[in-house]
Formats: C-alpha cells, sequence, structure tokens
C-alpha cells in the first residue's frame, strides 16, 4: 500500500463512477464509519472514506493536532483522485475538515467539491463559547464528551478501546479548540448542512448560519436524532443523502 492509498479508503471502486464522495468522520472516528454506504449510495457515485492518521489501521501513527498541518497533507492525499468530480461530506469535526479542505484545493488553483455536506457542525466562523477541555485529565475530559454527546454510546460501551483513542480524541478536540476562522470568498459550490432535532451541540441558528460560506444554492435538512442522527435515524438519512447525491450527478450530466 502507497502512502497516498492509507489517507483514501475505497471499499469498493467503481469504474462507473461519475463521482467521488470524499467522507470525513467525526472526532476519534475513521472510515468505518461509513461502513456499507457504499451499499446503498446511488451507483455513479464511488465512496472514499478518508482515514485520517491516529485512528484504526493508522493508529500507530499520531494523529494531527492542527488544521493546518492537516488540511495540507490531505490535499495531497486525495490528488490523484481528483480526476473525476467530487463531493465533500463531513460530520462534526469531520465538517470542518471538509470546509478547509475545500478552501486549500481553491488556493491551490485546483478543481473544488461539486458539493459539501455539512453534518452535525456548527458553521466555521461560530464560536463554540465553551473553555477548552482537550487538557482535562481522562476522567474530566471523557466525561465532558459524554455529556456533550460528541461520543457515540457503542464506543462508550468499550472502555479498553476508548483507552486506545484516547490520545486520538485529545487530538481532535485540540484542533477543534485551536482552529480560528479566516475570513474569505465564500465557496462557489452548493452547501447542504445536515442536522439532528436533538443536537445539544449545535443550534439552528448555528447550522443556518453555513448559508454565508457558498455563492451557491443553500439547504437545511434536519432529522430525527441528536448529535449521530446519521446513525439514529440511519435509513432516512442515507435516503436523503442518496437523493442528494443523485441531484448532483444530474446536474453533472447537464452540464
Amino acid at each position: 500500500m502507497n502512502t497516498m492509498d492509507r489517507w483514501i479508503a475505497r471499499p469498493r471502486p467503481n469504474p462507473r463512477a461519475r463521482l467521488r464522495l470524499f467522507c470525513l468522520a467525526h472526532a476519534g472516528g475513521g472510515a468505518s464509519a461509513f461502513r456499507g454506504w457504499a451499499d446503498v449510495l446511488p451507483p455513479e457515485v464511488e465512496v472514499c472514506p478518508v482515514q485520517l492518521p491516529g485512528r484504526e489501521n493508522r493508529l500507530a501513527e499520531p494523529a494531527i493536532m492542527r488544521m493546518e498541518p492537516l488540511v495540507e497533507a490531505l490535499s495531497s492525499a486525495v490528488r490523484p483522485y481528483l480526476d473525476l468530480p467530487f463531493a465533500l461530506f463531513g460530520h462534526s469535526n469531520g465538517a470542518l475538515i471538509g470546509f478547509e479542505l475545500a478552501r486549500r484545493l481553491r488556493e491551490q488553483g485546483r478543481a473544488g467539491p461539486v458539493h459539501l455536506f455539512a453534518s452535525g457542525r456548527r458553521a466555521p466562523d461560530c464560536a463554540s463559547g465553551r473553555a477548552p477541555t482537550s487538557h482535562l485529565p481522562d476522567d474530566e475530559f471523557l466525561d465532558d464528551l459524554r455529556q456533550l454527546g460528541g461520543l457515540p454510546d457503542a464506543l462508550l460501551q468499550h472502555r479498553e478501546l476508548v483507552a486506545l483513542l484516547l490520545p486520538t480524541l485529545r487530538a481532535d478536540v485540540a484542533l477543534n479548540e485551536s482552529y480560528a476562522f479566516a475570513e474569505g470568498e465564500p465557496l462557489a459550490c452548493p452547501i447542504t448542512a445536515y442536522a439532528g432535532a436533538a443536537d445539544g451541540k449545535v443550534s439552528a441558528e448555528q447550522v443556518q448560519a453555513w448559508g454565508r460560506h457558498t455563492r451557491g444554492p443553500f439547504t437545511v435538512r434536519t432529522f430525527p436524532g441528536g448529535h449521530f442522527f446519521l446513525q439514529e435515524a440511519r435509513a432516512e438519512f442515507l435516503r436523503v443523502l442518496s437523493a442528494d447525491l443523485a441531484a448532483a450527478a444530474r446536474d453533472l450530466r447537464a452540464d
């Protein structure tokens, strides 16, 4: 496996694809968060989960704690896969990384995404209003994540796995805490913001604020559930995402 292949996991390479979907997981999450998506999303879409350092098969590598070096490395990693139009999907921290990746590719003069799907995340220019927690002792740090709903319940049931992931979780939280939004031109592509109706981490106003970051169409779609609505309402969520991706693929054909 070459260096770039470590970053992009393609569970089902699709030679008929018209559109690639790069998927970025929540804090502490990896490519396995998107297991099964290739089975249900439109056949013209190739699902490409992103595997960041510090998780799953890259657990031995240190997670990257700052946005600048992360998007720089990621922009190099996706370069061999930009021969097709692509969309970006990110959940929570992944949405912020996807947004900054789109801006970095634009800075490099490369083609940008045809669509950005920002899931379970406040807009980049909205401050969290919370004190930093990445430095807290383990128990306090995990308790804070638990109260925020920032960890899937299924993960919290495996204490050994949580202990193994602690350095990565801290790095991901530190990345979020150190992030400083820089003003710039809105993206040219449409943005669709997905939100959980009962998500205590993200307000409706913070979701709507994503509209400031595109010159194209902006849509908000709300699902039953909390921060991990994409798991709690999986069938409905994937049905809606499929329809949105099919529409993006139709737009490509129209061009």
